[in-house]
């Protein structure tokens, strides 16, 4: 049998067994019809053939013994989703539900105009095809995030792909990135989102790292379209830009994604500024509670007798981090490469919540996941995804069980020791002697360090 025949049916045989799983699965969940079961099976048949086409993409399938070890358990993860798809929270009872039913009520799309809930307007664009689909819309909100579980562990494995050249460790980091217990609830069992903006923003990092800044923008833009909190780690493109990794005629891209995923609310009759301006009116209706179930320092710090200026002293601080990042990346352009860009990134996905006021309990995804990446790339900072998924967890805890396990301010600790750990090797390696690549130029690094330097 030829290594090519051999390496199919790895896939082909345990693809077979995860499409009879779901169709069984989907029965199961108590799918109304039969097109209902249909439409499930087939979202999870398309999640476990873009999980193949990640993981070959990755270069990590190259042989059936290794094609078998990464995805099988990929499937598996994705089957394992399909026990909670049925659980409900408050919050798809008292938004996601009424703002489909809603849709479903006026026209599907062409209701995209009014202003419907609070989300953004591509993901009001996905409840709205919801809509017109005849399968209960809690499987298709959970599906949805599925399948950008899969985008986030192949961004992440990118990383570690372009970091460390390993496949072993590229596989594993795309595996367990399933396996994260925030990625898991998050989607599967909350039914929220938050992958999916997490998965684009950390995405266009990764493109950035691979040359390809078009790409990395459109990435970047569409990621903030679906929500704000991307907005925590694209501050790297301004040290993109001033190392020469992203140039300024570029820049244009980000907008311009960016309104091309708005404009469907504009061509259904929304005001263009209504629309484009949206998280600023957003803004001004933020209650005035500095923090909601989150591990921020205002679970530690959270009697004050003016919370309006306690509120404006962690932006600032939040500010002063990013400003910190990005100059020391300027600063020290030719010793930042590719590996440290990776932890800046990790830095500010946990630094700028860290201090935000007004966060909420799911606000540190991108923290656990980008802390993932940094351990398979700097093996000694691993501690890093305990701590990070520690704090998410207490928040998670609090809404899913509606009682705190322990005071979130033990997540502001966990999360401000992973800050540390974080901050102390980055200026460790920015100051370090020899030089590396950086953006287009290609500055000689020791052949021993080029894809082993953790």
């Amino acid at each position: 049998m030829s290594a090519r025949t051999s390496k199919i049916l790895a896939a082909a045989v345990p693809g077979v067994f995860f499409i009879l799983c779901s169709a069984w699965g989907a029965r199961l969940l108590g799918a109304e019809s039969s097109a209902a079961i249909a439409l499930i099976t087939l979202g999870m048949t398309v999640c476990g053939a873009v999980a193949f086409l990640m993981l070959s993409s990755l270069r990590v399938a190259g042989t059936a013994r290794r094609c078998a070890a990464f995805f099988i358990p990929v499937l598996v993860l994705l089957l394992l989703r399909m026990l909670v798809f049925n659980y409900e929270t408050l919050d798809y009872q008292n938004f996601l539900a009424p703002w489909t039913q809603y849709f479903r009520a006026h026209g599907g799309i062409a209701a995209i105009g009014a202003n419907v809930g609070n989300y953004n307007v591509p993901y009001l664009v996905f409840l709205a095809i919801c809509s017109y689909l005849p399968v209960r819309e809690l499987y298709l909100i959970k599906l949805f995030s599925v399948f950008f579980d899969l985008v986030l562990a192949w961004a992440l494995a990118k990383m570690v792909r372009r970091v460390t050249g390993s496949e072993v460790r590229t596989g594993l980091c795309f595996v367990l990135t399933l396996l994260l217990p925030t990625v898991y609830l998050n989607g599967a069992l909350w039914g929220q989102c938050d992958s999916v903006y997490s998965s684009l923003a950390l995405l266009s990092i990764a493109l950035v790292l691979e040359k390809k800044p078009v790409r990395a923008l459109i990435a970047a833009g569409v990621a903030f379209a679906f929500k704000l909190q991307a907005i925590f780690v694209l501050p790297m493109f301004a040290a993109f830009l001033f190392t020469g990794r992203v140039k300024w005629y570029h820049l244009p891209v980000f907008p311009a994604a960016y309104l091309a995923a708005v404009s469907p609310a504009i061509i259904a009759g929304r005001g263009f500024w209504d629309t484009v301006l949206t998280y600023l009116s957003d803004a001004s209706t933020i209650g005035g509670g500095l923090n909601y179930n989150s591990p921020s320092v205002f679970a530690f710090i959270y009697n004050v007798s003016d919370p309006d200026r306690a509120g404006k002293v962690g932006m600032l601080v939040s500010f002063l981090i990013c400003a910190i990042m990005i100059i020391v990346v300027i600063i020290r352009r030719r010793r930042v490469g590719d590996l440290e860009l990776v932890v800046a990134t990790a830095v500010l996905a946990i630094g700028v919540p860290l201090f935000l006021p007004h966060m909420h309990d799911r606000y540190f995804f991108l923290a656990d996941a980008s802390a993932l990446a940094v351990a398979f790339c700097v093996p000694k900072l691993a501690a890093a995804v305990p701590l990070t998924s520690f704090a998410s967890l207490l928040g998670y805890h609090a809404y899913l069980r509606m009682r705190y396990l322990l005071p979130m301010k033990y997540g502001f600790f966990a999360l401000f020791v992973a800050l540390v750990m974080l901050i102390a090797n980055f200026f460790a390696r920015a100051w370090r002697k020899n030089e590396i690549k950086i953006g287009a130029a290609e500055v000689p690094e020791p052949e021993a360090d080029r894809h082993n330097n953790p």
